[in-house]
């Protein structure tokens, strides 16, 4: 449980960081991909269901950026990095964030 707090909150306080921002810079859209990554393969490796893992990180891309289409685009990915069977976190950054 604690380590399930612990993920969660430094994933949220690393979101936020970079939530003050008035647009999606290049630099934003990869680092949040970044974010969902460990996110996804933290939340994997706690055995976190997949639609709680949707939900959670989903809420992250919604509030980290402002375009509405860096957002479906971000969301579009989240759900191929849940759905793969990569579990490290450099295995899913090389294959969805590069």
């Amino acid at each position: 449980m604690k380590k399930t707090l612990l993920a969660i909150a430094s994933i949220s306080i690393a979101a936020f960081a970079y939530a003050n921002t008035a647009s999606d810079s290049s630099e934003l859209i990869h680092q949040q991909c970044q974010i969902s990554a460990e996110a996804v393969s933290t939340l994997k490796g706690l055995q976190y269901g997949n639609t709680s893992i949707r939900k959670d990180v989903g809420t992250l891309i919604n509030v980290s950026l402002k375009v509405q289409e860096n957002k479906d685009a971000a969301q579009k990915i989240l759900n191929h990095m849940i759905d793969d069977q990569l579990n490290a976190t450099s295995a899913l950054e090389a294959k969805y964030c590069s």
